[in-house]
């Protein structure tokens, strides 16, 4: 309930990360987050508003489907929010990236450099000590 806060316009990302709000009042100057189609039932009472029933943007039965990449799929992130999860076993910049991250590769390479600068640096430091 946030009728009683004097509340200016609410950035779009306010309410990242709430998919299980179903129930928001709001002072009457303010709209719903996410607009009134991102809820089911937008009524008002008195001094507020109140936001009823998220809806899931990622159905598209209300409003043209959001746009994920070919290897992704659409998941809910708040009322009118929306995010893109890529599928296994892709990751990365638009899911374009398949398998895993090659953690032996990075691991070994850095502990190589990591010895070979630590060498250098104690061999060159070294006589002033």
């Amino acid at each position: 309930d946030l009728t009683e806060n004097p509340l200016m316009p609410l950035p779009n990302g306010s309410f990242l990360g709430f998919t299980h709000l179903q129930c928001l009042a709001v002072p009457l100057a303010l709209e719903c987050p996410g607009g009134s189609s991102a809820w089911e039932k937008v009524t008002t009472h008195g001094s507020s508003r109140l936001c009823q029933g998220q809806r899931n943007p990622c159905n598209g039965s209300w409003d043209l489907a959001w746009p994920c990449p070919e290897n992704a799929a659409c998941a809910p992130d708040g009322p009118g929010l929306v995010q893109c999860l890529c599928d296994s076993p892709f990751h990365g910049y638009k899911c374009l990236r398949e398998g895993t991250f090659p953690m032996l590769l990075f691991c070994g390479i850095l502990g190589a450099v990591t010895l070979t600068l630590s060498l250098l640096l104690w061999g060159t430091q070294r006589r002033k000590a």
